[in-house]
Order: structure tokens, then sequence, then C-alpha cells
């Protein structure tokens, strides 16, 4: 199954110049870059990327309740929507603090492989031999205690349907390419 995926370096992975170390992973394994363009995005986008919906919003509450409980640390959040502005307000800040490189990947089951590849979304559960795992350890915890979001260098499409939304946000279909390389010659 051959699918397209939607990466972006965020502004940490670009201010530590690791741009190229993360493209580089991408090609070895086998995908196909098919759009990239770097952008300084501002806060209107920025919430376009970053919508606030109440599914997301309760998964996030919980996760959070979670962490917060496993590591005996106070939770003092009851409502699910006004944390999720919480969160997306820090997301949002953070992803306007610089340039980000968005990229769209092509290959076998991209969607699937990109994530694995990127690693856990906390750096610090992230193992090694992921972007995250290898470039990266900073906690929940410790970006709570900074009050800051978690500078985890590297957002991934989480499944088809994100995909699809984040490539259309981005990219207009005129700057996605189609074109042979070694991989087409080789996988298929």
């Amino acid at each position: 199954m051959i699918e397209r995926t939607f990466v972006m370096i965020k502004p940490d992975g670009v201010k530590r110049a690791l741009v190229g170390d993360i493209i580089k992973r991408f090609e070895n394994i086998g995908l196909k870059l098919v759009g990239m363009k770097m952008n300084w995005v501002n806060e209107e986008f920025a919430k376009k990327h970053y919508p606030l919906d109440e599914e997301w919003a309760k998964a996030v509450f919980e996760k959070s309740k979670s962490g917060a409980e496993k590591s005996g640390k106070p939770f003092n959040h009851n409502n699910h929507l006004e944390f999720g502005k919480f969160i997306q307000k820090k997301n949002m800040d953070f992803l306007i603090d610089g340039p980000v490189v968005a990229m769209v990947w092509e290959g076998v089951h991209a969607i699937e492989i990109v994530r694995k590849m990127v690693g856990a979304t906390e750096p610090r559960q992230a193992i090694p031999g992921t972007i995250r795992g290898d470039f990266t350890h900073v906690s929940y915890s410790y970006a709570d205690e900074k009050d800051m979001a978690v500078k985890n260098l590297i957002h991934a499409s989480s499944e088809p349907k994100a995909a699809e939304y984040e490539i259309s946000l981005w990219f207009e279909e005129k700057e996605l390419h189609t074109y042979k390389n070694v991989h087409d010659i080789i996988v298929f």
C-alpha cells in the first residue's frame, strides 16, 4: 500500500540544524520526498494545524491526567476542553517560534513507518534509534515545569485521515511531485 504522509520539522529541529539528518533517515529507509518547503507560520495557520476538537481534547486530558497520577503529581484540571485549549495554545506558541520544514513523504505504509521512525511523542519515552530517541530527551514534567510545549523536533501524521488533512493544509496539489527513484525500481 503506497501512501503519502505529512512530516514537519519543528522550530527546535530547524534551529538545531537537524534538517539534513532527519531527511537522510527517511531517504535511507526508502521513502520518497514528494514535497518540501520552509515556512514561518502565524498564529492563524498554527490554529489550523492544531485544531481543537472534543475527541482530541478528551484524549490529551486523559493522557495528561494519567501521567500526573503515575508520577504522584497533582492534576489541577477538571474540564477537558479548557485543558485542550491550554495545550493547543502551548503547541501553537511553539509552532510559531521559528521556521519549520514541511514535507510530504511517499512509500509503502509511509504513515506507519514514519511514526515508528519518529518515536514516542514524549522524547524521554522514545527509544534509541528513533529520531526523538536519538536527538532529544525532554519530558512532559520538564515542559510543565517550564510552562512550555514539549520540544520534540518533529511532527508526523498519526493516521490516513490526519495525513490527508495536513497535506492539504500545508501544500497545494501542484507542489507535490511524482517521479521515479531508485527505490521504485527495487521495490516495485
